[in-house]
């Protein structure tokens, strides 16, 4: 099953290291970057806000575990942004090439 991932990253430097780091490793086919975001958030017991980059991420769920593992392993945060929203429908030749795209070989 094709998944989209997102991952708010503290900027667009560590958005494209996260990126690679998953490309290299073929756990995605794709990270789209969305250069700014604006974040309001609870932390630490208080409302936070915050400029980020977010991450939208395209893959499969087969690789969810290892997505999250790379994302920690690459990311600043202490509890980074990881999560996978199913993909229901969408361009077949599109769906093909994801889960081609993934395949280690």
């Amino acid at each position: 099953m094709e998944i989209i991932v997102l991952v708010t990253t503290k900027d667009q430097d560590e958005a494209k290291k996260v990126s690679r780091a998953l490309i290299e490793e073929k756990l995605a086919a794709c990270v789209n970057i969305v250069p700014a975001v604006q974040s309001v958030f609870w932390w630490d017991g208080k409302i936070e806000e915050s400029a980020e980059s977010l991450l939208v991420i395209k893959s499969v769920k087969r690789l969810l575990p290892e997505i999250v593992k790379a994302v920690k392993a690459v990311h600043s945060y202490d509890v980074p942004e990881v999560i996978a929203v199913s993909i229901a429908d969408g361009n077949k030749d599109y769906l093909k090439w994801i889960n081609d795209s993934v395949q280690k070989t």
